[in-house]
């Protein structure tokens, strides 16, 4: 995509985000790599209601270029296409599911959620829980890339990871992909909790029958 077109883009997966209840007020943000720097939504922007023109540029090093002031999370996308060479969009929320997820898990789990369905060990797979930091903080980037690290080195790559009391982030190589991948997310958080946290985990050989028929990376 052009980057017009990848401005467009980020106008169209915010306001479907938006008007879908995936976020509120001026909660989240989209990121999108460029050839030369990156796209990211404005500090305290609403992403329903998002400019094409005013979205902020940056260059490769995270300096502001054009458009309005950037998000405090920038470092923390930087970190996700540092780590991940495949990422072409980020994408955050504080989605309602997850977020409460967090506010009710034992202390310690390393993951936010068990593999209870098929599509989400097939569109998902693991999500490593990032322990809390303020939003901003320049320490959740170094997290969260190791953690991409360490799920490659493992031979099962994350497109997601949790950020505790804040939301997920996730990425894919489209702004479309990335909706998906969060939407998917999010509604696997939902059944999660309807089940009161009971519902039976997909065994072992099951996964593997995923794993053989469709390439999941569980």
């Amino acid at each position: 995509m052009t980057e017009t077109q990848l401005r467009d883009e980020i106008v169209r997966v915010g306001r479907s985000l938006f008007e879908r209840g995936y976020v509120h007020a001026t909660a989240g943000n989209i990121s999108c790599r460029l050839d030369n720097g990156f796209l990211i939504t404005p500090t305290d922007a609403c992403l329903g209601f998002l400019d094409a023109d005013r979205i902020a540029r940056v260059d490769a090093h995270g300096s502001w270029l054009a458009g309005d002031k950037p998000s405090k999370t920038l470092a923390l996308h930087q970190h996700i296409y540092t780590a991940d060479p495949g990422a072409a969009c980020v994408i955050h929320t504080h989605s309602t599911h997850l977020v409460a997820l967090t506010l009710t898990r034992t202390t310690g789990e390393p993951e936010l959620l068990p593999p209870i369905t098929p599509y989400f060990v097939m569109k998902i797979g693991h999500v490593p829980l990032i322990p809390y930091h303020r939003p901003g903080s320049p320490q959740t980037g170094v997290l969260v890339e190791q953690q991409i690290l360490q799920a490659r080195k493992k031979g099962s790559p994350i497109c997601a990871v949790m950020l505790d009391r804040l939301g997920p982030n996730v990425w894919s190589e489209t702004p479309g992909g990335a909706m998906a991948i969060l939407e998917e997310l999010e509604e696997t958080a939902k059944l999660w909790m309807l089940s009161r946290h009971s519902a039976t985990p997909l065994s072992s050989d099951q996964i593997e029958e995923l794993r053989q028929a469709f390439g999941a990376r569980w």
